[in-house]
């Protein structure tokens, strides 16, 4: 993973009511956030899928 930067979030108190019942369930939110973040930009951004090439020996 590169190098990690923090950030600082202002939430309303059912949004973090939310991520801390998450905490019960095993996520860190960290964790959660960060996979949520991901997730969605990769939506806005897709990645191109890799261009196969084939040789033809001619």
């Amino acid at each position: 993973m590169s190098k990690l930067v923090r950030i600082v979030v202002q939430l309303p108190v059912e949004l973090k009511e939310q991520l801390d019942a998450l905490k019960q369930q095993g996520y860190t939110t960290s964790g959660f956030i960060r996979a949520t973040l991901e997730r969605e930009l990769n939506k806005l951004n897709p990645r191109p899928d890799p261009v196969v090439r084939k040789v033809v020996n001619k």
